[in-house]
């Protein structure tokens, strides 16, 4: 029987403590990903064939996202139009109920639209506070940011120092490495690098005034792996006094990664993916839409 196949450009969010990460797991894995979640609900809608997200932005485990994208083919028999957008935002949050996990937007788009290749830019900001250590977090603070010391940092050196990752660089220095790592250029450009106190709405019911929030914002077409967890790290260096700014330059240029007390890569705790942006004439479906609704429609 024929069916009605139809693309959709999909916004989701997600609390990414519990997930193994938003790609999808094996099913026998004890831990899923976010995108196993996603299926499973659109397969509810009795969808023809098996429904596959392909997702924009990959997360790791316990990173947040508070926008990711992903498109979606889904495929109904013939006697029934595709899925309005409104209808299957509604259907699909209605099948992932309890999962911390939330449909934002669905956008019909061609058939050739891409959700990784076509995004223009990726908006990550990473959350970190300091007075305190990761015991004394509050509670609604725990696995949302990152206790990086209870000494406060020089924001005017962090500041200087993060306008030296604006721009084009090898950051071959700043990435850890995976089993994609030798497939992936380390160059990538970095549209923006800004650090300003947090913007959560939870900080004015925090009762302990030695604490201080900063939201560490990065902008870019893409990353490479654990880019933006290890330049907020040596950010921090810099702002303890371990790294001065100039060395952010320098290893850059050399390739290699910095070397400071408690070098490491920030938890992925404080982690949240903001947004991923496309240009508006790519979202635009060049084949009609069909909106009738027909008496089986859900």
């Amino acid at each position: 029987m024929g069916g009605s196949r139809a693309r959709y450009l999909i916004f989701f969010q997600y609390f990414g403590t519990k997930y193994s990460g938003v790609v999808r797991a094996p099913e026998s894995q004890a831990v899923l990903g976010v995108e196993n979640y996603l299926e499973m609900a659109a397969q509810k809608l009795r969808p023809v064939g098996k429904v596959k997200f392909s997702i924009s932005s990959r997360t790791d485990s316990g990173v947040h996202a508070i926008s990711n994208s992903a498109h979606v083919d889904i495929e109904r028999t013939s006697d029934k139009s595709p899925f309005s957008e409104a209808i299957l935002v509604k259907a699909l949050n209605f099948h992932l109920h309890p999962e911390p996990i939330s449909v934002l937007k669905a956008i019909r788009v061609s058939d050739d639209f891409h959700a990784r290749f076509k995004a223009i830019s990726r908006t990550y900001f990473y959350r970190v506070v300091t007075g305190c250590t990761n015991k004394d977090l509050p509670v609604f603070e725990r696995d949302l940011c990152w206790a990086a010391s209870e000494s406060h940092l020089d924001i005017t050196r962090v500041q200087e120092a993060a306008q030296f990752f604006v721009g084009t660089h090898d950051f071959s220095g700043f990435r850890s490495t995976n089993k994609e790592t030798p497939f992936r250029s380390p160059v990538k450009t970095l549209l923006q690098a800004h650090i300003a106190p947090s913007s959560c709405i939870l900080l004015n019911q925090v009762q302990n005034s030695d604490l201080q929030f900063w939201d560490f914002t990065f902008k870019g077409k893409s990353f490479t792996y654990n880019q933006v967890r290890r330049m907020t790290s040596a950010l921090v260096a810099v702002g303890l006094g371990h790294l001065t700014p100039k060395h952010i330059k320098l290893h850059l240029e050399e390739r290699k990664p910095p070397v400071y007390p408690g070098n490491l890569v920030a938890p992925p705790s404080g982690l949240f993916l903001k947004e991923v942006e496309y240009d508006e004439t790519d979202l635009q479906c060049k084949e009609p839409e069909v909106r009738r609704r027909s008496p089986g429609d859900t």
